[in-house]
Formats: C-alpha cells, sequence, structure tokens
C-alpha cells in the first residue's frame, strides 16, 4: 500500500477536526446558526476529502474529476458563513428561503459549471500534473468564473463578519470570545486563498486553503466548547431587547438629529392612533404629541414635564422624559422620548391627601359634635335639640363614610372595567336624584343609546344628587342632556341652586388641599377623580337668573363601540396646551359637582 503524501495527511486531519465541529454544531439545533455552521463545516469537509482524492488519484483526468467535485463544497462555504452570521447575531429576519435562493445563484451555477465538464474553460484555462515534494496535485490556470467565484466568496465573508466584528468590543465576555474565534476560524482559509491568488505560495500552483481548514476547525472548535458558541447566543438577547423596545407600556418615539421620527413602539400607536407605517420618517412635531413642549427638555438634568394630551383613554396627564442615544464617540445619533402615565399615580395621591383630610378634620370634628352633645344629653335626658344633633351628625358621619367606600371601590385595581348604556346610567342617576328630593322638577333630555364606561354612573349620580340635594328651593329644578359627537360623551346637568363656594373651585383647580385650604366635603373630589379616571373634561357656568350648569365630557367606551374615534379633542372644551406639572394635577377648570 502507497503510504499517503504529507498533504493528505494534513488534510484528513483537517477532515477529522471539522467533522467533529459539524456533528457539535448539528447537535445544537434549533439553536440560532447551528444548522448554517454546521452546513459552512459541512463544506470544508467535502473539499478537504475530495481534496485527498486529488492528490491520491494517479492520472490527469482523476484528478481532474475529484478537482470538479470539490466545487460543491467551496461555494458552500461563504454562504453558509454569511447566514450563519446573521442567525447567531440576531438578524435572521434575512435568513429567508428568497434570501438563500438569490445568495445561492452564483454558486449554482459556478456548481452547474463544474458538473458539465467546464465547458468553455470557465474555471480553469489549463490543467497540468506537478509533482513535489509534499505531493502530487493538479496545478490549474483560472479561468473567468473563477475568479468571480472567488470575488463573491470574499464579499459574503466579509457581510457575514461585520455583525461579528461588532460584538468583538461586547460588554459580555463570552460574547466577545466566540467572536473573536469565529473570525479566525474564517481569517485564516481567506488568508490562504488571497496567498494562492497573489502567488504568495512557495510552491506554485498550490491552493493552500483546504490545509488551514485546520486552524479553522480549532477556531470553531474552541467556540463551541470553550465559549459556548450556539447554547450562548446573542441572538436572543437582541430580540429580546426589540421585544421590550415593542411591548414597553409606556410610549416611546426615537427621534433624528433632523427632528424625523425615526422609529415608535407599538404603544405610541395604540396609545395615540398612530400609523406606524406612514408616521417614520415624517416630521416630529406632526407625530409625536405635544413635541415643542417637550423637546426642550434637557435630557441630562431637567425635571420631567407633565403635559395634558388627548390619547385613545381620553385626556391625561402624561409626564415626559427624554434621552439622548449616543454613539461610540460620544455624538448625539438621536433622542428618546418617553410619556409616562401619572395620571393613577397624580390621582391616588389626591385620593390620599382629601381621604386623610376627611378623617383627621371631618370624622373627628362629627366625633367631638355628638361626644359634647352626649355629655349634654346625660345631664338632661329630655334635651330634644341635642338628640336632633347628634342624629344629624351621625347621618353626615354615615353619609361621608358612603362616599368614602365609593371612592376606594371606584378606583380599585383589582375590579375590571365595565360598561353601561349611556341610557341606564342616566336613569340610574336621575333615580338617586328623585330618592333625595322627591318633590324635585327633573327634566331628561334627548339621551343617545351608547356604551360608556360604568364609572360614569357614580359621577352622574353625585351631580345630579347633589344639584337637588343642595337647592333651598321647595321643588328644585334639574335638568339633564346627553349628546355624543366624534367618539366623545357630553353630558350637561343644569340646575336653579345657589352654586358653589368658590374656595371649593380654588381647591381642585391647585389639585391638592392644605390645613387652611380645602373642600367641605368629599363629593366634589369623587366626580373629579372620576372624570380623570375617564380621561374626561368637566367645566361650569352660571345660570341666569341662578343655578350653575356642569358639562361632562368623556370617551365612549371603544370596547364596545370600535368605530368611535376619540383621538380629537372633547367637543366645546378647548385644551389648555400649556398646563404645566403643578397644573397637571387639575388639568381643566373646576366642576360644579357635589358639596
Amino acid at each position: 500500500m502507497t503510504a499517503l503524501s504529507p498533504l493528505s495527511v494534513t488534510l484528513l486531519v483537517a477532515v477529522t477536526v471539522g467533522l467533529a465541529a459539524a456533528i457539535l454544531a448539528w447537535r445544537e439545533r434549533p439553536e440560532p446558526g447551528a444548522t448554517w455552521l454546521a452546513v459552512l463545516l459541512a463544506g470544508q469537509v467535502w473539499w478537504a476529502t475530495f481534496l485527498v482524492f486529488e492528490l491520491e488519484a494517479a492520472t490527469l483526468p482523476a484528478k481532474a474529476l475529484w478537482y470538479d467535485v470539490q466545487w460543491l463544497g467551496v461555494v458552500v462555504i461563504p454562504v453558509g458563513w454569511l447566514f450563519f452570521a446573521l442567525a447567531y447575531t440576531g438578524y435572521d429576519r434575512y435568513v429567508t428561503p428568497f434570501s438563500v435562493a438569490v445568495v445561492s445563484i452564483v454558486p449554482a451555477a459556478t456548481v452547474a459549471v463544474a458538473a458539465a465538464g467546464d465547458p468553455g474553460n470557465l474555471l480553469a484555462v489549463d490543467r497540468v500534473v506537478r509533482e513535489t515534494a509534499v505531493g502530487t496535485f493538479l496545478d490549474v490556470v483560472p479561468g473567468p468564473l473563477y475568479y468571480v467565484i472567488a470575488g463573491y466568496t470574499y464579499l459574503l465573508g466579509a457581510v457575514g463578519s461585520i455583525p461579528l466584528i461588532q460584538l468583538v468590543r461586547d460588554d459580555a465576555r463570552p460574547f466577545r470570545g466566540q467572536s473573536a474565534a469565529l473570525l479566525v476560524g474564517t481569517a485564516a482559509p481567506w488568508g490562504g486563498s488571497v496567498a494562492y491568488l497573489s502567488g504568495a505560495i512557495p510552491i506554485p500552483g498550490l491552493d493552500p486553503t483546504p490545509l488551514v481548514f485546520v486552524i479553522s476547525g480549532v477556531g470553531y472548535l474552541l467556540a463551541l466548547s470553550r465559549f459556548r458558541l450556539l447554547t450562548l447566543a446573542p441572538a436572543p438577547r437582541r430580540r429580546a431587547r426589540q421585544l421590550v423596545f415593542e411591548q414597553l407600556h409606556d410610549p416611546v418615539f426615537v427621534v433624528g438629529t433632523e427632528g424625523l421620527l425615526v422609529d415608535l413602539n407599538e404603544s405610541s400607536a395604540e396609545t395615540f392612533g398612530v400609523d406606524r407605517r406612514e408616521a417614520i420618517g415624517q416630521s416630529a412635531s406632526a407625530v409625536v404629541p405635544k413635541y415643542d413642549a417637550v423637546s426642550g427638555l434637557d435630557a441630562e438634568g431637567d425635571k420631567p414635564r407633565a403635559v395634558p394630551i388627548v390619547g385613545r383613554d381620553g385626556r391625561r396627564p402624561y409626564e415626559a422624559t427624554v434621552r439622548d442615544v449616543v454613539d461610540d464617540h460620544g455624538r448625539t445619533t438621536a433622542r428618546v422620548i418617553t410619556y409616562h402615565d401619572v395620571g393613577a399615580y397624580l390621582g391616588q395621591q389626591q385620593r390620599l391627601n382629601v381621604l386623610n383630610r376627611v378623617f383627621r378634620h371631618d370624622v373627628r370634628t362629627e366625633t367631638n359634635l355628638i361626644q359634647g352633645y352626649a355629655e349634654q344629653l346625660r345631664s338632661d335626658p329630655t334635651d330634644e335639640r341635642a338628640l336632633s344633633v347628634i342624629e344629624k351628625s351621625a347621618g353626615r358621619m354615615l353619609e361621608l363614610s358612603e362616599r368614602t367606600r365609593t371612592a376606594g371601590e371606584l378606583f380599585d385595581p383589582t375590579e375590571e372595567s365595565e360598561s353601561a348604556p349611556l341610557t341606564d346610567v342616566v336613569d340610574e342617576a336621575v333615580a338617586e336624584a328623585r330618592a333625595v328630593a322627591p318633590d324635585a322638577r327633573i327634566e331628561v333630555g334627548r339621551v343617545a343609546a351608547v356604551p360608556v364606561p360604568a364609572v360614569l354612573e357614580v359621577v352622574l349620580g353625585n351631580l345630579c344628587t347633589n344639584a337637588v340635594g343642595h337647592n333651598d328651593a321647595d321643588a328644585p329644578w334639574m335638568r339633564i342632556d346627553a349628546a355624543v359627537a366624534d367618539g366623545w360623551v357630553e353630558v350637561t346637568v343644569a340646575d336653579d341652586g345657589p352654586g358653589i363656594d368658590p374656595a371649593e373651585y380654588d381647591v381642585l383647580d391647585r389639585g391638592t388641599e392644605t390645613p387652611l385650604r380645602h373642600g367641605s366635603g368629599i363629593g366634589l373630589w369623587i366626580v373629579k377623580w372620576g372624570v380623570d379616571h375617564l380621561g374626561g373634561r368637566i367645566s361650569f357656568d352660571e345660570r341666569e337668573p341662578t343655578g350653575t350648569i356642569v358639562t361632562v365630557c368623556v370617551p365612549v367606551d371603544r370596547s364596545e363601540t370600535p368605530g368611535a374615534d376619540p383621538d380629537g379633542e372633547p367637543p366645546n372644551l378647548p385644551l389648555d396646551d400649556s398646563a404645566t406639572a403643578d397644573e397637571s394635577a387639575s388639568l381643566g377648570p373646576p366642576p360644579n359637582a357635589g358639596r
């Protein structure tokens, strides 16, 4: 038996190492890039294996045959490398059957030419057998298609290396090691090919590319074993970051340095009714809500600003924060604007302050009153006035307790929001008013039959009962009307009562209470909280000759009315675009609601 040449021995070592790496890669399927890495390594093994057949063949035709067979492995390697790099680094959206077919056109044409026996000498102009001390191989003069496929191979290799080079500077040590080992594994064959084409090899005609597959295989084995290639890939991290951006509850806009919208997440599109496809590329001032108000924020230290914005959930206060996107050279490439819905937070703070005042001041006042007149009853059990005062005070405490419970249940986050027909909501509010004042003259105008949030029932109930309950007339008058326009419900409650103390308006307008400046009850606050919770607006006007008119504007329940369009402004209620963080707690003129 003839001993193998040194070249064949070296190639068999490369085949063994490459085959081991290919098996390891194949076993890691379906990890990102595992299949394509196995394809790449299979191409190297194919090339090196049939090069051994070529070296050991005795005749020129036999060597030429095995030379042509090698082309299948030659063209598979760059294709496998490109799609492995894309899938491994998280750019798998580019790895599609169509893209694979397009990239494979040139390699497939090369294999077809080789399979046809190279007609026209496109791959090799001339072929001769060259005997050397290290082995007998086929010395070819490259044809035009040879240089085309070589250039195409370098192009695919360069494109695939770009995302891996980016990982060399990654903060995660395993990814740095993986990318370095992979780049070494692919750079070695490139170097051999360049040396062959440039004539830098001491042995003329010898293509060392398959020989350095030993280095390539070792690099891939090192990446697979030492740096956990495929089992710890960066692809999920890229996907996870994209998922966080898309699924983030807060609306986020990315604006370029030229003031054009670069990107926005799903929450932005849903909250503000923005078409993502049409919005990207447009001026930020035309798409980003209140852009002129928030774009001046200093990303380094300015305090976030709360601005009132009308979105799909009505009019709510959003706190805007701005962060600069800076590249590796310290240059700002974009700005990220995030809107945080602070309506729930501000409402919770208000409720805590008001309820604290109720228990600290109102309850204690009534308790002291009851205690004082109870002492008087002890000394004179027949004192009817003391008994009457105690009964009225106890009634006020019971009413306050019921209103406090209502305030707590109204915004319970564990309760799912419900909807009800507007006609039923108005009827319920009117029934509550009649229960408070049976002699009241109550008129009901035309009411549209549309679904509205059930919270509106509490709001209107308080408005109607207070309209007739705090009226000194023998037969108080009240009228309620409800209309729908552009996805908004506008309810008007008019009465002929004495009106509300301006001090009550002042407290609501500021949005906070102080020991010296606070409301006289909790009903007015419940109305305000309910309207704010629904993302609506309330306003009041004086009525001639006496009385007040309260207007409540809230969005239609969109879960029951898909065709509603609440993205516009509430009708007949102009919005104040200059609201600041201090004003955002009230977001508009004070209502004429519960006393």
